[in-house]
């Protein structure tokens, strides 16, 4: 089967072992069935996995992607929820400390098939696209949770998004404005900012610049270069929810900060399946849909992964099998 993987990884140029060609089908343990794909979306786990950070080079050659939507084995359509836990584990998936993505330990799914547990076969709804649905599992599961599940903010409440123009940046966006949330943005360029101001950000800002006031929270996916500004933009008692740090990890903390207006900081990891059920139902509800930036097919991925290296996206890369 075709499949985007990698064989040796790169810290310096991920491009260059980045591999478009055939795979062995997938095995299919006990308790896991086959999809086959339709879309899979494109996230920043991908270009990191091809520098080797979190997969070392003895799990390779290794299919990559986190995510998909597809159809099942009797041909219902379906969305791939992408945390796998242990066997019997129970309660929150993203607690169990073994837990694990497709493409860390099992073939991940930008391929025309994929084996995945079955209690991580969720129904797609018609009134989603497969492009749409794909786009779900990771990077707009990771902001329903930012938001309804770890924020503890309410709608009314004003929201600054870092880094106008991500797949989690612009689901923020979307899924804040569908809510209630008054959804402030910075962005590097006044194209990014105009787009997240169309999404419905209510104002959009240069990345760093002072706010007309503080805010309630921070949703925080770049890390290192936003992380102070972000800090300084908090209401006394407000709250920072990370669930990334494209730009580095290690910022100053500034905890005197932190301290003395009883700031909160929260970390956050993907999503459960019920919360990608909620998220899923969210969508059909309020007509939510996730914003994407092209779609290629597979045999071009390629050019996907130069546009996410690059910075030249304005929402979600979906490729189509």
């Amino acid at each position: 089967m075709r499949a985007v993987f990698v064989s040796t990884p790169s810290p310096d140029d991920p491009l260059s072992v980045l591999e478009v060609g055939d795979r062995p089908d997938p095995e299919v343990p006990d308790g896991w069935t086959t999809v086959q794909v339709k879309a899979v979306s494109l996230n920043h786990h991908d270009l990191f996995s091809l520098r080797g950070v979190g997969l070392p080079q003895e799990r390779m050659p290794m299919i990559l992607g986190t995510d998909a939507a597809g159809l099942d084995e009797d041909g219902n359509e379906v969305v791939v929820h992408g945390v796998v836990s242990t066997p019997g584990w129970t309660g929150d998936e993203t607690l169990d400390p073994k837990r694990t993505l497709f493409s860390e330990l099992y073939q991940g799914t930008m391929a025309e098939r994929v084996a995945v547990p079955r209690r991580n076969v969720l129904p797609k709804p018609a009134e989603l696209s497969f492009a749409q649905a794909a786009c779900l599992p990771t990077a707009w599961l990771t902001a329903y949770r930012m938001l309804f599940v770890k924020s503890g903010l309410r709608p009314g409440h004003t929201v600054l998004v870092q880094g106008a123009s991500g797949g989690v940046a612009t689901a923020l966006v979307v899924l804040g404005k569908a809510a209630g949330f008054r959804v402030w943005v910075t962005g590097r360029s006044e194209e990014k900012r105009q787009a997240a101001l169309d999404l419905g950000a209510e104002q959009a800002f240069e990345t760093g610049a002072r706010l007309p006031e503080r805010v309630d929270g921070v949703m925080e996916t770049v890390g290192k270069a936003t992380w102070s500004h972000s800090v300084k933009s908090l209401k006394p008692g407000g709250v920072i929810v990370t669930s990334g740090a494209t730009t580095g990890h290690d910022p100053s903390a500034e905890l005197n900060r932190v301290f003395f207006t009883q700031l909160s900081v929260i970390g956050s990891t993907m999503g459960t399946r019920d919360e990608l059920e909620a998220l899923v139902r969210m969508c059909v509800a309020t007509g939510a849909r996730p914003i994407i930036d092209v779609e290629l097919p597979l045999e071009q991925a390629r050019d996907g992964f130069a546009r996410m290296l690059e910075g030249r996206t304005a929402g979600k890369i979906v490729f189509t099998v």
